[in-house]
């Protein structure tokens, strides 16, 4: 076969055939134009240009193709709803934003993005885009945000002051300026008096806070509803009662827009918050969801403070009634006390003293210790104070009195469950004519009392016993002594003898170190003996934890009951020698 056989070839039937002009020319015009029937080989321009209008259509953008000399040749249906302005054979001119290269327009209220692609033959398309609803949920999405955003600060900066004046301070200096040009803060009254607070933009926003008070009488009518919970009836004069309040000075009614919310508490509103834009300004719904929500966590905030405040005031109340009570002055006695509570910022413990006065001029002196710490440990110590203060008038002799608080504080404890217990040492004192005191002593469970001879020497007394508040009938310690003018009887507890230090800081304080911490003090004042004590136990521990400690010293004043006068050096605090060890 060659080569001219092979371009005679009929494609497609397998034969071959002998080339001719006649079937060249109908190969030819089969190729110009179609037998009927047959599909076409290339779509038809004039189908595509009756298609293309509803293709269009459907389009998300509109479209806008210009010819080299910038007129429009054709519109698509969206781009002509969009921009009814471009015709047909029209040019853009009209549209100096689209020209000027601007890619984000507003027309007809619609925001429009448009870009421009260039064509062959120096043509140019235009698509046009409707983002309005897109750029609306972008700004209600950033404005979330930024909401979001706020109330997260006004939560960190809210959840620190505890103080109301503090609190109530904060809320109005961070209302300003995202909420309001001028924010006034209103207290519910408290003892016929209303507490307010304002804060103001200033030139350099700075917002500047002043406070002021109000008698409740004098309180705006609609703030006296919103503090009783109640929606105002006379909202339509806020503005005018805060300017006759005074709290928006030099401006016109007719210049502000205001609003008032209450700020939730416990039972009823904690405070009213007014909130107020000048010229222009206007509260939205979106603003007063943002208002109400600012609110709710600013009345959280208040009431937390307020509680806080009336939990401070009992517990200062409490704590008052709690402390020890500095012994009653009696005839021929010096009181010399000491105490430091194991919780320093609660002020109060477990440990004890004081006296009673009796009919014949003696006196009923305690110190003791009661099991456990800080508040509980107190008020237990209370009821054991109150029901001394009730027994010591109708028994004076030290072991029968404590046997009696024994039983007290049995039916007490069983009553409440409590299982509590205290030591305590308690005494009856009586002055001699030679100035001289007798001291009988009764012993519950409580270290033995110290006492400081005339001669220098440290004495203590054989006095022991059972815990006070564990069995009916425990077995109570007595014991008789007379202090001569100028001796010295000296009461302390475990907080004083337990105290841990020395050098490695485990080392307990010991009797034998308080021993020798009180030689040559023996011509101290009460006073001055208990604060050396108090002394030598604080530099003991140097800083470190601690128990309750409490000390109690009554001393012989002698004749007249005027103390002796001294002059002397107080001795310092050595290290016992290696053989004397702590018991």
């Amino acid at each position: 076969m060659t080569g001219a056989d092979v371009r005679d070839l009929d494609p497609g039937d397998g034969r071959s055939a002998t080339p001719s002009v006649a079937r060249v020319t109908a190969w030819r015009s089969i190729n110009a134009a179609p037998a009927a029937g047959l599909p076409a080989l290339e779509p038809s321009r004039n189908q595509l240009a009756a298609d293309w209008p509803e293709i269009a259509e459907h389009l998300h953008e509109g479209v806008v193709v210009c010819g080299p000399d910038g007129t429009v040749r054709h519109v698509s249906p969206t781009a002509r709803r969009l921009l009814p302005e471009v015709v047909v054979g029209g040019t853009l001119a009209a549209l100096e934003q689209l020209t000027s290269g601007d890619p984000h327009l507003r027309r007809h209220g619609r925001r429009l993005r448009v870009r421009q692609v260039p064509l062959s033959a120096g043509r140019s398309c235009w698509y046009v885009e409707d983002v309005s609803d897109h750029e609306k949920r972008t700004e209600e999405l950033a404005a979330e945000r930024t909401r979001s955003a706020f109330l997260t600060t006004v939560g960190d900066k809210l959840g620190n002051p505890l103080h109301p004046d503090r609190a109530a301070a904060a809320v109005v200096r961070l209302a300003v300026p995202t909420l309001a040009d001028v924010a006034v803060l209103v207290l519910a009254p408290r003892s016929g008096r209303a507490r307010w607070w304002r804060a103001r933009q200033d030139a350099d926003e700075t917002p500047t806070v002043d406070r002021g008070v109000l008698a409740a009488t004098e309180l705006p009518p609609a703030i006296v509803e919103s503090l009783r919970g109640t929606s105002p009836h006379t909202v339509d004069w806020l503005v005018e009662q805060a300017i006759d309040a005074g709290w928006l000075p030099g401006v016109s009614a007719a210049e502000v827009a205001a609003r008032l919310v209450p700020l939730p508490g416990r039972d009823a509103p904690a405070g009213v918050l007014l909130v107020a834009r000048g010229a222009g300004g206007r509260y939205g719904e979106n603003d007063l969801d943002l208002v109400r929500a600012f609110a709710a966590r600013a009345g959280a905030a208040l009431t937390t403070a307020l509680l806080y405040r009336e939990q401070a005031e009992v517990a200062d109340m409490l704590q008052a009634s709690l402390l020890p009570v500095e012994p009653a002055p009696a005839p021929g006695v010096q009181w010399g006390t000491a105490y430091r509570p194991a919780q320093a910022g609660l002020r109060i413990g477990g440990d004890f003293y004081g006296s009673h006065r009796l009919p014949d001029g003696g006196s009923v002196f305690f110190l003791g210790d009661v099991s456990g710490k800080g508040v509980e440990a107190a008020v237990f110590t209370g009821q054991l104070r109150q029901c001394l203060h009730a027994l010591h008038r109708v028994e004076q002799q030290p072991a029968r009195l404590l046997r009696l608080l024994n039983d007290a504080l049995l039916e007490t404890t069983l009553a409440h469950g409590q299982g509590r217990f205290a030591t305590m040492v308690l005494g009856v004192v009586r002055p001699h004519r030679d100035g001289g005191l007798g001291l009988t002593l009764a012993g519950g469970g409580h270290l033995p009392p110290l006492v400081l001879r005339a001669s220098g020497e440290v004495e203590q007394l054989p006095l022991n016993g059972m815990l006070i508040g564990v069995v009916p009938d425990p077995r109570i310690g007595q014991v008789t002594t007379r202090l001569a003018p100028g001796e010295t009887c000296l009461l302390y507890s475990d907080g004083v003898t337990e105290a841990r230090g020395g050098r490695r800081g485990e080392e307990l304080l010991g009797t034998d170190r308080l021993v020798q911490a009180l030689g040559g003090c023996h011509r101290m004042p009460a006073p001055a003996l208990a604060e050396r004590i108090e002394q030598v136990t604080c530099e003991w521990l140097a800083q470190r934890d601690h128990d309750d400690i409490a000390v109690l010293a009554l001393r012989a004043t002698g004749v007249g009951g005027r103390p002796q006068r001294h002059l002397h050096a107080v001795p310092a605090v050595t290290e016992p020698a290696p053989e004397a060890t702590d018991r």
